[in-house]
């Protein structure tokens, strides 16, 4: 009786194969993200890993992450608050985009924290120039963003926040 070879030719192509399909995806579609700081609490916390798109269109809102602008090979993740040719204003903590309000959902428990009468948001108005985004951190105290850095240019944003896959406990979609 002839013995089999321990692998087999075709393991060892479709090993191959998948190891390729993963690292194009890994190239072309998808990114690991690790959050650093404090900035997008409590939608993020420190040492969150996730994974983000590197395809498909930005929207208001989504959370996003980019090269930063003021420290050579550090990224920051944001949210993004003002699409580009838009004008951005924050009245009594309240977001308007275009004159037009938006509710901020994320940010109930970090208002409910303040102090009575305090204010999560400075007020301030902002005209996004084209071809870059307004972001800012969700932690609106803590957090080096548009309103320091200026937009970001959308060419800078790598990807799109999606899942978080670690830690376990806290694996599921990024809202």
């Amino acid at each position: 009786m002839k013995k089999e070879p321990w692998i087999k030719v075709s393991d060892i192509v479709f090993f191959a194969c998948a190891l390729v399909t993963m690292l194009l995806a890994r190239h072309f579609i998808f990114t690991p993200i690790e959050v650093i700081g404090a900035s997008m609490n409590p939608t993020l916390q420190d040492s969150e890993r996730l994974f983000g798109l590197k395809v498909g269109e930005i929207k208001r809102l989504d959370v996003v992450s980019f090269a930063a602008p003021d420290v050579e090979d550090k990224d920051y993740i944001k949210r993004v608050i003002g699409l580009p040719g838009e004008e951005v204003l924050y009245e009594d903590d309240q977001l308007y985009i275009d004159g037009e309000k938006i509710d901020e959902p994320y940010l109930a428990e970090n208002k409910k924290a303040l102090p009575e009468g305090s204010l999560l948001t400075n007020d301030f108005v902002y005209t996004v120039p084209k071809g870059t985004y307004f972001v800012m951190g969700d932690n609106r105290q803590n957090s080096k963003d548009s309103r320091m850095l200026g937009a970001i240019d959308e060419e800078e944003i790598f990807a799109n926040a999606k899942v978080v896959f670690w830690p376990i406990n806290k694996m599921g979609t990024v809202d």
